[in-house]
């Protein structure tokens, strides 16, 4: 942002007063940064394969590149491609793995961003309404060297035991720079706080809103999820120790088992909200009714509740939701400069979209695990959203009403005691 307001004199090289890394084409910058943030993610991925390579058997079956292709099929997993296990075609995404390549991108989005604000017109040339395509550019660029390490990867990963979907892989991709590498280019280059000014303080509250209500249900999800979890340690100890593995195998075990912890949690939020989910066909594990089958062994499937009817409390968790969204929106709206209805508005707003977002995140959430019945495991989204809208809604506009009446009876005691005026120019 500094660099936009005060462009530094390029007359002056010899005094070391440009800062090199601006001086790079913006080509090169972008491109790279892509490239970079995918291989991140990525080089770890292959480590780990080949680590756990070793440890199944010591390196007596196969070679070491079996263990690299294992880490790019889940590096390509956790962009949507989905795998192909034993000729069963698992679809649902690692969204652990997912998180890994957002944060990627957006550290080194940021860091684009950042070295390349100094490129194209300045802040007060962007405010007189000069046309800035650096941010576009840039992230065209970014968007095209993630996408050719994605495509290379899934070629050469791909064989007769996997077919992953590269159009998958590249959609996933798109998505992730939409949402995650964009905002972080167009933060790092100053260019967001430059646009933020012309949005309406209305919307950039609401926007607030929306971040603080989906970021602390997420949180919340993710706890009762892990508290469920802790309580059935021991039956997530008994079907890891039905495996049979080693020291090493048990690990890399838990390491797979970790990189869907944030599907458990939309799980966990979905059941929150009330529809609940699926762990395979005609099954439910709602607050009202839990109907489960034959479950594969996996560790985090012991947090789930056991078949039946749940205990009246458990239906007084569907006010957890709605809390959470009002004390969300009611904290994140103390000490913005609105009036009441502003408030009010702005708490529905964010509240709305926080649901809605939520409901996004729970449709990726979920997939085929397995053949059969297992084909079908995740929230039940069109439930997801109505409930989610409505609790997260709801919420936010009481935590904003509360606040809106705050400011109402302020400004109205304001108003009754300000002195009355009187016109001294006499009557005729």
């Amino acid at each position: 942002m500094t660099s936009l307001l005060t462009r530094p004199d390029r007359s002056r090289h010899g005094a070391g007063v440009v800062d090199p890394a601006r001086q790079r084409p913006l080509v090169l910058i972008a491109t790279l940064g892509g490239v970079l943030a995918a291989l991140g993610p990525l080089v770890v991925l292959l480590a780990i394969g080949v680590i756990g390579w070793f440890v199944t058997d010591a390196g007596v079956h196969g070679a070491p590149r079996d263990g690299m292709r294992v880490g790019a099929l889940a590096w390509l997993a956790g962009h949507g491609s989905g795998v192909t296990v034993l000729g069963t075609r698992v679809t649902i995404v690692p969204l652990g793995l997912t998180a890994i390549a957002a944060w990627s991108m957006w550290r080194l989005g940021h860091r684009v961003g950042d070295s390349v604000s100094g490129h194209g017109p300045d802040a007060d040339r962007i405010s007189d309404g000069e046309r800035d395509l650096t941010v576009p550019l840039s992230i065209s660029l970014f968007l095209a060297g993630y996408a050719v390490v994605a495509v290379v990867v899934a070629t050469l990963a791909a064989g007769t035991t996997a077919d992953p979907s590269v159009p998958r892989v590249l959609g996933w991709t798109l998505l992730l720079t939409a949402f995650v590498a964009a905002p972080a280019i167009a933060t790092g280059s100053g260019r967001a706080a430059i646009w933020a000014a012309f949005v309406p303080a209305t919307v950039r509250a609401g926007a607030a809103v929306a971040g603080a209500v989906l970021s602390r249900l997420l949180v919340v999800s993710a706890l009762v999820f892990l508290v469920a979890l802790a309580l059935s340690f021991d039956d997530a100890a008994t079907m890891t120790s039905r495996l049979h593995p080693s020291p090493g195998e048990a690990g890399l075990y838990a390491l797979v088992n970790t990189a869907f912890v944030p599907n458990a949690a939309l799980f966990a939020g979905s059941w929150l909200l009330g529809p609940g989910f699926a762990v395979g066909g005609a099954t439910l594990v709602s607050p009202g009714a839990v109907v489960l089958g034959p479950l594969p062994v996996v560790p985090l499937l012991a947090a789930l509740p056991d078949a039946g009817t749940p205990a009246g409390w458990v239906g007084a968790s569907a006010v957890l939701a709605p809390l959470v969204a009002a004390v969300a929106a009611f904290r994140t709206l103390r000490g913005r400069l609105l009036t009441w209805d502003q408030v009010a508005l702005a708490g529905c707003g964010g509240g709305l979209v926080a649901g809605f977002g939520f409901a996004v995140l729970a449709s990726l959430s979920g997939g085929a695990a397995g053949p059969g019945r297992m084909r079908f495991v995740g929230p039940f989204t069109r439930d997801v959203l109505v409930h989610a809208t409505t609790a997260c809604g709801i919420g936010a506009l009481l935590g904003a009403s509360v606040l809106a009446l705050l400011l109402w009876r302020s400004a109205r005691s304001h108003r009754a005691d300000e002195p009355e005026t009187i016109d001294p120019t006499p009557a005729d």
